[in-house]
């Protein structure tokens, strides 16, 4: 009996190659750099990575769809748009995670304790949070490209084992940060139980893990219809909870609220690329046949969302919480790109995520700069009469949230515009009516923020408003910029995306 090695195709799979192996010499860095050298040189290491990583994505643009790794793995130009996406959130998110004044200075010593009062004394840095944001970028990039159902297993926990350590680490508020990181961990693997519960079922139906054999199984309607929608439902469980779409949204508002602000941030931006990139791929490929049976339950999912999302978000009085029930509702409407299931839904899809990613580090970016002598005020009531205090930190926040509610001028307008008119055209008329009610909700408490922050008189507080460091500063302009940009001129970004939005069976 002869052994045939798989052939890897390692050039297609640079690109995730390169973060998975920074993260190793990260992990290495851990153990033998001194201390006071671990940041700086993990932050070169990391941003080195990305770039090297965006590179790999570069080369890959032009040439065919190919598959890596015993075709577990897809590159296509839908799976290199969102890879692009997420390196160049990342890069982003590594800028504000090195402001690390954000992380508990031991992350294992008790809230309180003796021992973490020594830690702060010392200015110890818990740097382990490069490694552990490089393992999860990888995740990322893998979870959309995985072309059967356990390397989309293997992809979910990847991304997703980091995230729950990741958001314990606050260096304020510490027990309300272990507490989100405990909810996040149990929820989250509960939700995974349900994935691979789904994976199972739909191998027995199909008696093929791969998305090419599944769909080929739903196509010829040999198997057993009851193991289908089993299957379906347990695998969107999975699915729908790591977007954060209604009734599995319940560890959001608690994780972005608990967790340190940047960690939120690259949370909020990059892993909902990653997950809607696995959805896209899931329903557009494998699912695509059975349509009839997960249109009306996705379709009641999406409006449930964004009325979730829009309405309970106006009760909210934390800033995070806040921005947390936004990202509920905007998981909605990124369903409707779902629904489309045409090639118009998910170009519309990718120019949503690139476009809402950046609004949203942007937003969370901000967040940081309003502070008293406890840290950061997340207390909208405490953010009255901001303006005042710092005409430009309130004028870029308001950018922010316009592009949320979809105001035209910025990407959030084109963002939704595209979307609504990709499920509209496919007629998924119901949905697109909740989605403008819900856009009309969701305006109100979004101009009310900013209603506060430039028409109300500022009572007497200790907020201030910290000057940003380089980093921050770089991550808030750059936002900003690219949040109007492709509101004034989307039309390069969509004509880009337009000939890479075709996903290959």
């Amino acid at each position: 009996m002869t052994f045939t090695a798989p052939a890897l195709e390692y050039g297609a799979l640079a690109p995730m190659l390169v973060i998975f192996g920074a993260a190793v010499i990260a992990v290495i860095v851990e153990a033998f750099v001194s201390a006071k050298l671990r940041a700086p040189v993990q932050l070169s290491i990391a941003l080195g990575a990305i770039v090297l990583s965006f590179a790999q994505v570069w080369r890959l643009r032009g040439t065919s769809t190919a598959t890596a790794a015993v075709n577990s793995v897809v590159v296509d130009g839908p799976v290199l748009f969102m890879q692009g996406t997420i390196l160049i959130l990342a890069f982003f998110a590594f800028l504000l995670i090195a402001d690390m004044d954000a992380f508990a200075a031991q992350a294992s010593a008790i809230p309180g304790s003796v021992e973490e009062r020594k830690a702060l004394q010392v200015g110890k840095i818990q740097t382990e949070v490069y490694p552990l944001t490089l393992f999860a970028v990888g995740g990322m990039m893998l979870f959309p490209a995985a072309n059967d159902l356990i390397t989309l297993f293997v992809a979910l926990e990847v991304l997703s084992l980091p995230l729950y350590l990741m958001a314990g680490l606050s260096r304020r508020r510490r027990l309300l940060s272990q507490e989100a990181a405990l909810k996040y961990f149990l929820l989250g693997a509960y939700s995974s139980a349900f994935f691979l519960f789904g994976a199972a079922f739909l191998y027995g139906y199909a008696g093929d893990v791969s998305l090419s054999g599944i769909h080929a199984a739903i196509a010829s309607g040999p198997g057993n219809d009851a193991f289908l929608l089993i299957g379906m439902i347990s695998l969107s469980v999975g699915l729908l909870f790591k977007v954060g779409a209604a009734p599995f949204h319940a560890w959001t508002p608690d994780v972005y609220q608990g967790a340190p602000t940047p960690v939120t941030a690259f949370m909020a931006a990059a892993t909902k690329v990653a997950a809607f990139g696995a959805a896209l791929r899931i329903f557009y490929v494998a699912l695509s046949g059975a349509q009839w049976s997960w249109k009306p339950v996705i379709t009641a999912v999406a409006i449930l969302t964004m009325i979730v999302g829009s309405v309970i978000a106006i009760a909210q009085r934390d800033v995070k919480r806040m921005l947390a029930y936004s990202s509920i509702a905007h998981a909605g409407f990124l369903l409707t790109g779902v629904l489309a299931l045409n090639q118009e839904g998910l170009k519309a899809s990718l120019f949503y995520l690139a476009s809402y990613g950046f609004t949203t580090l942007g937003a969370f970016a901000l967040v940081t700069l309003v502070r008293d002598s406890s840290g950061e005020v997340t207390d909208l009531n405490r953010w009255v009469g901001l303006a005042k205090r710092s005409p430009s930190v309130a004028l870029i926040f308001s950018i922010f949230l316009l592009s949320f509610a979809g105001i035209p001028l910025t990407a959030g307008f084109i963002g939704k515009f595209t979307i609504f008119t990709a499920a509209y055209d496919s007629g998924n008329i119901g949905v697109v009516v909740a989605g403008v009610l819900s856009s009309a909700i969701a305006a109100f408490f979004y101009i009310r923020v900013i209603v506060m922050m430039f028409f109300t008189d500022p009572e007497e507080d200790t907020v201030t408003v910290t000057i940003p460091s380089l980093y921050t500063n770089l991550t808030i302009w750059i936002a900003a910029i690219v949040t109007i940009a492709l509101g004034v001129f989307p039309t390069p970004i969509l004509d880009a995306i337009a000939s890479l939005a075709t996903f290959v069976r």
